[in-house]
């Protein structure tokens, strides 16, 4: 039997359900334990002995990529960032890379929205403070009299926006591509420039891919445009965000706060200026999580993995029947 490598550690407690499907088109799981994900260094322990993967976000390099070739044929990503695979170093030796498009849109649009009315309202921290024994009422606002600018307008981005429209917010919207004119007018988003967005949100939702043209897009300079009452969140990717110039910002008081669900470094270093700020929120990369997403990609990601691997292979539905 062909042999796959499994690495996404969203998937791997699930696979004795998947194990017998994948054995009915005659391929053997290689499990790792994965904690996060795969370094270059733990994949090529594995090179030469696996025709597909699923995986997180391994780090697919391109000598990773060509250590493993052959008899690599197909790296299917469980979720839908590929920024940790070389893709186009794939794509010149005839690997696809396959993932699932608007994975986990409405459970990161949620989180973004939750973020943004725990500030507006200070929920976290009065309840800290009454379990602290401390009565003390802390000022908060509205959604509604706020603005809120979001930072790269595709699936989720335009999900955050719909979201926030329904709280009467004041929209605004950056992109480096044309957004279609009908949404920006059904939801009332005025795209604008990534300073002037800074200058004017109240909050700042990064919601754009990890690429050459967006890695720390947020930096020093970025950042000096932005309100000292502003509040950034981020739940795209870490590197979007210059950790060292966000720090610096909330240090100095130029920001009113943070929510940071992804780092430059993940897991978030236990040394980390940020896990001591009493304005800043964070999480473990985790705002994708949701049973029932998770579920249509678990299948999806299956099924990718063996259409790369040229296998005949029906619908999602006909699959999950073999489960059965």
């Amino acid at each position: 039997m062909s042999k796959v490598l499994i690495s996404a550690p969203y998937m791997l407690p699930f696979m004795e359900r998947f194990r017998p499907i994948l054995a009915h088109y005659g391929l053997e799981t290689i499990e790792p334990e994965v904690t996060e994900r795969l370094e270059a260094e733990e994949i090529l322990r594995y090179a030469g002995q696996f025709v597909g993967t699923i995986c997180g976000d391994d780090r697919y390099t391109a000598e990773v990529i060509r250590a493993c070739t052959p008899p690599l044929k197909v790296i299917s990503k469980w979720g839908t960032g590929i920024d940790s695979i070389d893709k186009a170093f794939a794509s010149t030796l005839g690997i696809p890379v396959l993932n699932t498009p608007n994975a986990f849109t409405v459970p990161v649009a949620e989180s973004t929205l939750g973020y943004m009315l725990a500030f507006a309202r200070s929920q976290p921290w009065m309840d800290r403070m009454m379990k602290d024994g401390v009565w003390q009422k802390i000022p908060g606002h509205t959604l509604s009299e706020s603005t809120l600018g979001v930072i790269g307008v595709g699936n989720v981005g335009k999900a955050v926006l719909r979201r926030a429209r329904a709280f009467g917010m004041k929209l605004l919207g950056t992109d480096i591509i044309d957004i279609e004119p009908d949404f920006l007018v059904e939801y009332g988003v005025e795209m604008t420039s990534l300073p002037d967005l800074m200058a004017r949100a109240d909050y700042i939702s990064v919601n754009c891919s990890l690429n050459p043209s967006s890695r720390h897009l947020i930096d020093f300079e970025t950042l000096a445009y932005a309100k000292p009452n502003a509040v950034v969140i981020n739940t795209s990717r870490g590197p979007v965000i210059h950790e060292e110039a966000l720090v610096q910002a909330l240090q100095e008081g130029r920001l009113g706060g943070a929510a940071l669900d992804v780092f430059e470094d993940e897991p978030l270093p236990a040394a980390s200026p940020l896990r001591g700020m009493q304005n800043v929120m964070l999480a473990p990369h985790n705002t994708n999580s949701s049973p029932f997403y998770w579920e249509r990609v678990h299948w999806n990601t299956v099924r990718n993995l063996l259409v790369g691997l040229g296998l005949p292979v029906g619908t999602i539905s006909e699959l999950k029947a073999m489960e059965k």
